[in-house]
């Protein structure tokens, strides 16, 4: 399992996605976003408690399928995005998805770096899975 370091990253375009019910396991076919409320106290802490960080789940994202949502009076389907702007940005590429203990200590190795850096960091955090060059990647974004 290897890293990316910190990175500010200006996503140009939002990526969008079909909001799901629940969250499938990742796998070489799918591509998922998890977007969660990050604690607004623990959010701006340099030592947040691990426990306490993570807010409620506000979505989950499925990649839409090729066709347009909705077409041929089909009942539309809600989508979800990642906004364009910029981000906290760090990637992690491994043989197997990565779990919530492991997605969790990147979001939070990536705020402290943030902050170290004197970034502010928003109080969403998205967490991107997709298969990618033969690897499982997980993403963590934080706006700026």
């Amino acid at each position: 399992m290897e890293h990316t370091p910190l990175t500010l990253l200006n996503l140009c375009t939002p990526l969008q996605y079909v909001r799901a019910e629940s969250q499938d396991k990742p796998t070489v076919e799918g591509e998922t976003i998890l977007c969660y409320e990050v604690n607004p106290v623990q959010g701006g802490s340099i030592e947040p408690d691990r426990d306490r960080f993570l807010g409620r789940l506000l979505f989950i994202g499925q990649k839409p399928p090729e066709e347009t949502p909705g077409g041929n009076g089909k009942k539309t389907k809600e989508l979800v995005s990642l906004p364009q702007g910029d981000y906290l940005f760090m990637q992690c590429r491994s043989d197997a998805v990565l779990g919530p203990d492991e997605w969790l200590d990147l979001a939070i190795e990536q705020q402290k770096d943030g902050l170290w850096e004197r970034n502010k960091p928003g109080n969403l955090l998205f967490i991107r899975f997709l298969f990618e060059d033969g690897a499982f990647i997980t993403q963590v974004f934080r706006a700026v």
